[in-house]
């Protein structure tokens, strides 16, 4: 390929492979690479299966049933043990247990939810794994010790808020924090240990879709079914503070990803697209093309060697795209409208 003309920008990369065989749309993306083993790549599909992908081979090295069909929306392991979580649209959270080939679900909890809405799990500084995870009730999040199998809070807003459709959980000096988006479009940040919220914010007309959180930064961000990506910080007094939006040149996003380094952040857009963006900034970057479908799902590798490090992409269109854009040069910046609205 011949190189852009002086003053221009690089095109955006290529997919450096792509992963198929999933035979169902991809829901949820999980790395497990920086543990003793193979780089792993943890799908979750809309066929109730789990494929464990071996990255060196790059193909499936496993695939796990046990949601009984129903759609998996969520995959991750726990960094201590590796064990391997699941969640699915049975109500249930599977607890795995994969050591010695073994494919064995050890433990299950139930989150009497139906619904979209994603766990989250967190280590703790005193050694506990919290999860929270829908309940019962739409509006209603409840935070578990993932060990003892019992349920340490329920937080439910005071005010009408609609149905729970996302949650991030973090660490913080004081205790873990969580913050929900909810169908009415407002993002609500709760003291998990205090059981109570601390702020509030209206960030979409829309549901809110998905956010992220950056705690280095104290800065989130939040996508919906509208043309905007909506940045927020939490200040001092633990409140949260709107900032200027991204318009969108299509609407709607399934996940947002902020990369470990806090460099970049990207954005599984529903006109097949992953948005690339620098986290500082927003400024645009990239706009990766290559589904057919909906993107569903982005996430960041965990590689410890930086060469090695990828981005991945799941979609409706059953297919995994993995990126190389941990060089700068390997990200062209694109000029289409997506810019930081004035």
């Amino acid at each position: 390929m011949a190189p852009p003309p002086p003053g221009t920008a690089p095109p955006p990369p290529d997919p450096v492979f792509t992963l198929r065989g999933a035979a169902a749309p991809v829901n949820a993306l999980h790395f497990r690479c920086s543990g003793a083993g193979l780089p792993l790549l943890y799908s979750g599909l809309g066929n109730g299966s789990i494929r464990v992908w071996n990255l060196n081979t790059r193909r499936a090295e496993r695939v796990l049933d046990g949601h009984g069909g129903s759609s998996v929306i969520w995959v991750s392991t726990l960094p201590s043990s590796g064990a391997l979580l699941s969640q699915g649209r049975d109500m249930r959270v599977c607890v795995w247990d994969l050591c010695e080939a073994r494919s064995t679900v050890t433990h299950t909890l139930h989150t009497g939810s139906v619904g979209f809405c994603q766990c989250s799990q967190l280590e703790t500084n005193t050694g506990t794994t919290l999860l929270s995870l829908p309940g019962e009730t739409m509006e209603e999040v409840r935070v578990m010790d993932l060990h003892s199998r019992t349920c340490l809070c329920s937080l439910v807003p005071e005010s009408k808020r609609g149905m729970l459709m996302c949650v991030k959980m973090w660490q913080t000096d004081s205790g873990p924090l969580l913050i929900a988006g909810y169908e009415d479009g407002s993002l609500v940040l709760w003291d998990v240990s205090l059981k109570r919220p601390l702020s509030c914010l209206k960030a979409h007309p829309e549901p809110v879709m998905c956010l992220d959180f950056d705690a280095g930064r104290r800065k989130g961000i939040s996508g919906s079914s509208d043309s905007a990506l909506q940045s927020w910080i939490l200040d001092s007094q633990q409140n949260l503070q709107i900032q200027a939006p991204v318009t969108l040149t299509n609407p709607g996003v399934s996940q947002l990803c902020i990369r470990d380094d806090s460099r970049i952040v990207s954005a599984a857009s529903w006109d097949g697209s992953v948005r690339v963006f620098g986290w500082k900034t927003l400024k645009p970057l990239a706009v990766l093309r290559y589904h057919r479908d909906q993107v569903q799902c982005v996430t960041f590798s965990d590689h410890p060697q930086p060469s090695r490090r990828l981005m991945a992409a799941g979609s409706r269109d059953q297919l995994i795209s993995l990126w190389s854009i941990y060089s700068e040069s390997r990200v062209g910046v694109q000029t289409e409208t997506d810019t930081p609205a004035p």
